[in-house]
């Protein structure tokens, strides 16, 4: 029997590149393929390129077979293998190991993978006391978080993002270098020592007054402004939202007001899947949108009992709703309590504002407050909405998108 750990003899090794299209970039799949590495005893190498991802592995020639194989068999579930493609070289005499290299720049093109919605093992974290991400509003792994909106070129590594601004402290650095962690080559990396913040800007009078309430930081401070009727714009993923009460008709109202939209729909962010179907009706194909990695704005039949504001959507009998999907709005809608009114942070038929100085000059008249963070953003993003057509069947066919956007590939 062979030993599985290292290649055998010279005489049956074989050498091959390998290199992989589609959305390949930013869904951990160099870790995914150092793993395969590692399962199957080969030796070589992994890169980014700037057009997908090229390998160069060594070992029996069965092992390279079951390797190719299962790169598009296993990818990772962010990953879309659109090709993959082989071809021999000669063996390498110098290599003992398998290893993740520095990306390359070249011509070419690759796929970006879109943001991804935070994942169950990052949220556990979030709200975990003894975790040192703890209430950590930029927390995100290789399963989830910023991708399309940091990336400014290709390759997909850190230099490349706007995270670049931040240098990973010893410990996040330990995890990005750790093949067992889920952090292994996470680009957007992070947390309170080394990471993004957030700040609320207000009057000096309002700052003084959330001061001294007993709360943890600012995001609880945004939470208890909005429960009182205010209008916070908040930045996220891809730009700003305005928020308020949504169960509030005068908020609502003071937010048409200010926004001249008089008519127009609402989003609203919902705390869980419960709450969601407390207030509308949920089929299967829409629930699975709501919860699926891109978490859109789905489009819901509203309850007759719901305490949804009827100003969030005038003589509409549907709601445009969503989970929350950055560690942010988790955080929030946890501490506020009610569901909020999310609605794209803009001026009058012009695009979702994403940089903190524009919108401190162009929502001011619209906003009480604002909730910042000095991550930039690159790419501007709205949220994408979805609805199901209750008449067309069941799943694909069935659903449908009405814009596509943040989380759409």
């Amino acid at each position: 029997m062979t030993d599985r750990s290292t290649p055998s003899d010279a005489r049956s090794v074989e050498r091959r590149h390998i290199h992989v299209d589609g959305v390949v970039q930013g869904v951990g799949f160099r870790p995914f393929i150092y793993s395969l590495a590692t399962r199957y005893g080969l030796t070589g190498w992994v890169l980014n390129s700037s057009s997908g991802v090229d390998i160069e592995v060594q070992g029996p020639g069965e092992a390279l077979d079951a390797f190719q194989q299962a790169i598009t068999a296993e990818a990772p579930r962010l990953a879309r293998v659109d090709r993959v493609r082989a071809s021999p070289l000669p063996p390498d005499g110098s290599e003992a190991t398998f290893v993740i290299r520095h990306s390359e720049a070249d011509a070419g093109m690759s796929l970006v993978s879109p943001d991804v919605a935070t994942c169950p093992d990052c949220l556990r974290e979030v709200f975990d006391p003894a975790d040192r991400r703890y209430r950590y509003p930029f927390t995100n792994c290789t399963n989830c978080g910023p991708r399309y909106t940091i990336i400014q070129g290709m390759p997909y590594d850190r230099p490349m993002t706007t995270m670049r601004l931040f240098e990973m402290c010893p410990d996040c650095q330990a995890e990005y270098d750790n093949p067992l962690d889920r952090r292994f080559h996470a680009q957007p990396n992070a947390c309170p020592v080394c990471g993004p913040q957030v700040e609320l800007v207000a009057d000096r009078a309002t700052l003084e007054r959330l001061r001294q309430l007993d709360v943890p930081d600012d995001i609880a401070r945004v939470a208890a402004l909005l429960r009182e009727g205010a209008i916070v714009a908040i930045k996220g993923l891809g730009g700003f939202h305005l928020a308020c009460d949504a169960t509030s008709a005068e908020a609502v109202a003071r937010l048409r007001e200010r926004k001249a939209r008089p008519h127009k729909p609402f989003a609203v962010m919902m705390a869980t899947m419960e709450e969601v179907k407390a207030h509308c009706l949920v089929n299967e194909d829409e629930e699975a949108l709501l919860t699926g990695i891109s978490a859109p704005i789905v489009l819901l039949y509203r309850r007759p009992e719901s305490s949804i504001a009827p100003n969030v959507a005038p003589a509409n009998p549907m709601l445009g709703v969503m989970l929350p999907y950055t560690p942010l709005h988790h955080i929030l809608l946890r501490d506020a309590g009610v569901p909020l009114v999310m609605t794209s942070g803009n001026l009058s038929e012009m695009p979702i504002i994403k940089d903190n100085d524009e919108a401190l000059e162009k929502l001011g008249h619209i906003a009480d407050a604002f909730l910042l963070h000095n991550r930039p953003i690159h790419m501007r993003c709205d949220d994408a909405v979805w609805w199901v057509d209750r008449f067309a069947g069941e799943g694909d066919a069935a659903r449908q998108p009405l814009r596509r956007s943040r989380g759409d590939a």
